[in-house]
């Protein structure tokens, strides 16, 4: 082969691409995206929740809970924190509410209030105008003194 012609082909080479290398910016803008989707942040509440739970003409009882956020995008974090008195707040009423002991301890109760946290805590971050949500709440401690 001749030099001219090793030239050329080098000088063709950047012209010619792999399917790989050809990937469009919508391609790895829709890459990121992706990617940004599958975080996964837990957000502890500090200090844990104590507070006094069943029927009020009872001996006091009391709850006990170490609360973690699930949230999936990572820009929920700062609406968390920037609205966490009052998402506390929407906690503590949640469980002051509580007044079934037997069901507060099964699981089936766990799972309800869980679910009922997550919507308090949605409908805070709504009214607030965030544009974020929470995925789930975590109970990490639970314990209910009779």
């Amino acid at each position: 082969m001749s030099l001219f012609r090793v030239l050329a082909l080098l000088c063709l080479l950047p012209l010619t691409t792999s399917p790989a290398l050809a990937e469009s910016p919508d391609d790895s803008e829709e890459n990121s995206t992706a990617e940004e989707a599958r975080v996964t942040d837990y957000i502890e509440m500090e200090p844990d929740f104590v507070t006094n739970v069943g029927a009020p003409d009872q001996k006091l009882k009391y709850l006990k809970a170490a609360v973690t956020l699930r949230a999936s995008s990572p820009t929920t974090r700062a609406a968390v924190e920037a609205h966490m008195p009052r998402l506390r707040h929407e906690l503590v009423l949640l469980f002051g509410e509580q007044t079934d002991l037997h069901r507060l301890t099964s699981n089936e109760g766990k799972e309800a209030l869980k679910d009922e946290a997550v919507r308090r805590i949605n409908a805070v971050l709504e009214e607030q105008q965030t544009g974020e949500q929470i995925d789930d709440v975590v109970f990490t401690t639970f314990v209910v003194q009779r």
